[in-house]
């Protein structure tokens, strides 16, 4: 099994590669098998890159924005007649089954060009401000050369979100996937000049920790956006902070869900396994504390544990696969170390916590996993575990459960289960988060903004206000009369 690229770097419209660059080894999550190996982008590839990106964004930014248009929503279209191809790569990228691929990664990706392709002839319209006889307008105008640091997660679908609102404004991106999943934003970068983007306008350049500051920190980046952990994402803003650099955060959270009395329990339990067993729990906006009404404790639990217990985890290339396996053994083993603070801690184990017995080979496998009784000090209730391991709270008041679920640092996402929607309302309305949803959960559709609050970040992505966060504001006064002067 292979998927062997024909060069580490994509720059100025064609593949590159410089052998001096560390290599990077890409695993196969379901198998351990080195399926490819490519190089870290030296400072001579960084340089390239960049430099492409400068050139090429001058020419990008004077097409119209319906030109621009037009280019993103055939890269749409390309991605969408090639999703098969797509999400087989995504699924040997990430160790995620094809069954969650085929819908949820590439096609979002191609939601997003679609979008941001359909709305920029209009949303990046200024204003006229009439000044009497004088008057002034304003204007949105990109910013320049863009640095996105992609995460492990959705691979493809962060090339693409960062990718498509950065290009609608008149940027030009060089993109740096996670070392642990190099190949999909590859191909996102051919099928954009394919689609008729001009050669520099999106680089793609392979990178470890070291790679990343020589992108931030370089004079013609403009803007950084990053997806990743908060520590990352602390790291990273401090040194764009530090050259007065555009910056986007979408970092992690430890999000509750609140699932009130009157639920309805099975579309509740619905809600809780999409937030934490989704791609293996590997979702930044899951909502890994679950706060449930004592009145409902029981009956939640039970019927959890069921369904928890018959999801179905093996191969991620069988289309009968609900779940695959961690992305690496590295995050494997972080997660098993959580799942045992979680029972030195005295709480109380429903299922899972170990490796499936379903599955055989090097596999990087984990139970999806419940834990009862938890209370708000234990570890696991306190930090991201970036897994599938579901923290089971009680409640029985709401506003005792309102200080309760804002009690974190992190404040990216939120939700809330009830048949009162006067209730729901009242709550999100309280709740300590960016992106937040009523009787449902971790729904992202492009559509909407996206992104977190506290120390889950900044910016958003998705919708017509990212927009915003990759264009300023140009301000032009015109003065009608002659120009007078006191003195």
């Amino acid at each position: 099994m292979k998927a062997q690229p024909q060069a580490s770097h994509f720059i100025d419209g064609e593949y590159v590669e410089d052998t001096a660059g560390t290599v990077i080894e890409s695993i196969y999550p379901a198998t351990g098998e080195v399926i490819a190996r490519l190089h870290a982008a030296t400072p001579a590839i960084v340089e390239k890159a960049i430099h492409s990106a400068k050139r090429a964004q001058k020419e990008w930014a004077s097409w119209s924005p319906a030109a621009r248009g037009r280019v993103l929503k055939k890269a749409a279209e390309i991605m969408r007649e090639r999703n098969r191809e797509l999400s087989e790569l995504e699924t040997l990228d990430t160790g995620k089954p094809i069954q969650e691929t085929i819908v949820a990664d590439p096609t979002s990706g191609a939601d997003s060009f679609e979008f941001f392709g359909g709305i920029i002839a209009t949303a990046m319209n200024g204003s006229q401000i009439p000044l009497g006889g004088d008057w002034a307008y304003t204007k949105r105008v990109p910013l320049g050369v863009v640095v996105g640091i992609g995460a492990w997660n959705y691979p493809q679908q962060i090339a693409c979100w960062k990718g498509a609102p950065a290009l609608a404004a008149g940027n030009a991106i060089v993109f740096k996937p996670s070392e642990v999943t190099p190949l999909g934003a590859l191909k996102i970068a051919e099928i954009l000049i394919e689609a008729g983007a001009p050669k520099g306008v999106y680089n793609v350049v392979q990178g470890d920790r070291e790679t990343g500051p020589l992108l931030v920190s370089h004079p013609d980046v403009a803007k950084v956006s990053l997806t990743g952990s908060v520590p990352t994402g602390r790291k990273v803003a401090g040194a764009a902070a530090s050259q007065l650099k555009h910056v986007t955060m979408e970092l992690g959270g430890k999000s509750p869900i609140v699932v009130f009395d009157d639920a309805d329990i099975d579309s509740a339990i619905s809600g809780a396994m999409l937030g934490n067993f989704y791609s293996t729990g590997q979702v930044c906006s899951n909502g890994t504390r679950v706060f449930v009404h004592k009145a409902i404790k029981e009956t939640f639990l039970s019927r959890l544990k069921t369904r928890t217990e018959a999801i179905v985890i093996g191969d991620p290339q069988d289309e009968a696969t609900q779940m695959g396996p961690m992305v690496s053994l590295a995050q494997r083993e972080k997660v098993m170390s959580y799942i045992d603070k979680g029972k030195a801690e005295g709480a109380t184990l429903v299922t899972g916590g170990g490796i499936p017995n379903s599955v055989t080979g090097e596999g990087f496998y984990i139970q999806p996993t419940v834990f009862a009784d938890v209370t708000d000090d234990m570890t696991i209730a306190r930090e991201e575990i970036f897994g599938p391991v579901m923290c089971v709270l009680d409640f029985e008041d709401e506003a005792e459960v309102i200080a309760r679920a804002n009690a974190t640092e992190f404040g990216l996402s939120a939700g809330v289960f009830t048949a009162d929607f006067s209730r729901a309302h009242r709550v999100v309305d309280q709740l300590e988060a960016g992106t937040l949803w009523i009787n449902t959960y971790n729904l992202c559709p492009v559509e909407i903004p996206f992104g977190g609050s506290k120390q889950s970040g900044f910016g958003r992505e998705n919708s017509a206000a990212a927009l915003e966060h990759y264009s300023e504001l140009k301000t032009v006064y015109v003065g009608m009369g002659k120009c007078e002067a006191p003195y």
